[in-house]
């Protein structure tokens, strides 16, 4: 049996930093520079380009606006509390998204 989270860390969380990774670098930022605000290693990042790491599931139009207002926020230097928010909606996104299993993190639906 796989617990939500669970499924949030090993598969929507890579995820969504893959995405934030390859966005943040379309905008101009070097992969150092990205892998430094993700909190990550730049080898992840070139991994992350490279489609080694961060599951390339189809992502929903909603989504993709998600991960395009982290970006902002991110070069904006937002305060991590409204980061880790976002973050939380783009999983909560994907977790809809995906057909294996309902509901939202912790509000016990999930199947």
């Amino acid at each position: 049996m796989i617990f939500p989270c669970e499924k949030a860390v090993w598969y929507y969380l890579p995820q969504i930093r893959a995405d934030l990774a390859k966005e943040l670098v379309k905008t101009g930022m070097t992969q150092s520079s990205a892998a430094k605000m993700l909190g990550v290693t730049p080898a992840a990042v070139s991994q992350y380009l490279h489609k080694k790491r961060g599951g390339q599931n189809i992502k929903s139009r909603v989504y993709k606006q998600e991960i395009g207002n982290a970006v902002d926020k991110l070069r904006d230097g937002a305060a991590e509390p409204e980061l880790y928010s976002i973050v939380c909606k783009c999983c909560q996104i994907l977790k809809k998204d995906d057909t294996e299993i309902g509901g939202s993190c912790g509000d016990g639906t999930a199947g």
